[in-house]
């Protein structure tokens, strides 16, 4: 059942209840007041009759003065003699309860009494009067309770018309506030139909500031955060593909070019030198799986391990003398300077993580840098330590920038691989120093070199 159908039927059962109460209730009232205001009117009617026979009363009753006041009243009279003998009735009268002992006696002490009886179909009173000094009768006057409640029909009647047309409004006003109150909710789900068919970017809904306007704001506001959801993993779907393509290449060319050093050294037709070349080439392409292995290790406890950076203080100028040891003899070679800054300065950090990223910077800046020379400096100022990586290399192009830090980004694919890249150096700098709380900075242009610089606490 449609939710504009539940709402008109809930109204319409709840209004025609209440009608039907109300009106069930009118009828009740009325009939019971109908029947009080005539038992005091009989009672009333019972004294003056009573009243009128005693003043016409002579040495007996005037029977033909009774029946005008008969006619004349519309009630039916009966006369008892104080001994409860009949005296007079008319021929309608039936019989009736008779003037008792206990009726009697009750009319000692109030001179009317009135029975009026579920059983009974009339309303009896009694009424004492006096004919002469010490010597009473009784009189009974009755009405059939249909006479009494005779004006309740036609107010019956007038009720029941206007609860039927009050029954008839009710539909119709129950209809039209049932469309009033589900017309946002229908625009609603229509909105949200639209949305969830990919149609619309949110739910529309007429100008109002009530719940529904709320709602709405609320449904616009989980679409939105479900298309931003969307986004996101459909990135990190096509990121995870990208990462297993260029993994599964970074592993299948090491892997070829070691099983074809192996069949050529195995087939014994090599001099010595070409033997020792191509050992060395194997070797090489290994010490590049390693390489690679060991920066998926760092990429994966990044994301995973909440105990990424163990950070404590330390002496930069300790790392800065071991990476000068390492890369010494391949600056020499390559025939560029090495400028690096050996200093005393405490900082708080992750010295091995620190350590990597240093290397990653270094091993960059050579790769990149065939003349001139590649630097390491920090300088000092308001306890913050500001490191810089920068060499005179050929640079990175403008629109490299954007991806720079991607895994397996690479700005020049095949020099890369060549030079023994896997693509993944810069990714760990970046993952490393996030962890850290600070942000790997760089400034580059063709042919003028980069310099990477980042920040960390210090004494």
């Amino acid at each position: 059942m449609k939710i504009r159908n539940k709402i008109s039927l809930t109204f319409i059962l709840l209004l025609i209840f209440g009608v039907t109460a109300v009106s069930s209730y009118a009828i009740l009232f009325i009939r019971n007041y109908l029947l009080e205001e005539g038992e005091r009117t009989i009672k009333s009617h019972a004294e003056w009759i009573s009243l009128t026979i005693s003043n016409a009363w002579d040495d007996d009753v005037d029977l033909d003065k009774v029946a005008d006041i008969q006619n004349v009243s519309g009630y039916e009279i009966v006369i008892y003699d104080e001994e409860g003998g009949l005296l007079y009735a008319s021929i309608s009268s039936g019989i009736g309860p008779d003037p008792s002992s206990e009726i009697q006696g009750v009319l000692q002490s109030q001179p009317t009494f009135l029975i009026n009886s579920a059983e009974l179909d009339r309303i009896y009173v009694f009424s004492r009067f006096q004919i002469r000094p010490g010597v009473y009768q009784l009189i009974r006057v009755s009405r059939e309770k249909e006479l009494i409640y005779e004006p309740i029909t036609t107010i019956r009647w007038i009720i029941y018309s206007g609860m039927f047309i009050s029954i008839g409004l009710i539909l119709l006003v129950s209809n039209l506030i049932a469309r009033y109150l589900s017309k946002p909710i229908m625009e609603l789900k229509a909105s949200a139909q639209k949305v969830s068919e990919g149609k619309s970017n949110g739910v529309t809904i007429s100008d109002r500031s009530d719940e529904f306007a709320d709602l709405a704001m609320s449904i616009n506001s989980m679409a939105q955060q479900l298309r931003e959801d969307n986004e996101r993993q459909a990135k990190v779907h096509e990121q995870q593909s990208r990462f297993f393509e260029d993994i599964t290449h970074e592993v299948r060319n090491p892997l070829h070019t070691i099983m074809a050093s192996m069949e050529l050294l195995e087939s014994g037709r090599l001099d010595v030198e070409k033997q020792r070349r191509y050992i060395q080439n194997a070797k090489g392409q290994a010490e590049r799986m390693s390489s690679l292995f060991k920066d998926l290790l760092t990429l994966q406890r990044y994301d995973s391990d909440e105990n990424f950076i163990q950070s404590q203080w330390f002496d930069l100028h300790r790392i800065t003398s071991h990476l000068e040891g390492i890369y010494l003899d391949e600056f020499q070679q390559k025939g560029i300077r090495f400028i690096i800054q050996k200093t005393p300065c405490r900082v708080l950090a992750d010295a091995p993580k620190i350590e990597q990223v240093l290397d990653n910077l270094i091993s960059n800046a050579i790769k990149y840098t065939s003349e001139g020379e590649v630097s390491l400096a920090y300088q000092v100022k308001d306890k913050k330590v500001t490191i810089t990586v920068s060499d005179s290399g050929i640079g990175i192009d403008e629109e490299h920038m954007a991806n720079l830090f991607d895994r397996f980004f690479r700005t020049d694919k095949a020099r890369s691989r060549d030079s023994g890249g896997t693509g993944l150096g810069l990714s760990v700098v970046k993952s490393i120093l996030d962890a850290h709380g600070t942000e790997i900075n760089v400034e580059s242009s063709l042919g003028r070199g980069t310099k990477f610089w980042f920040q960390l606490t210090a004494k």
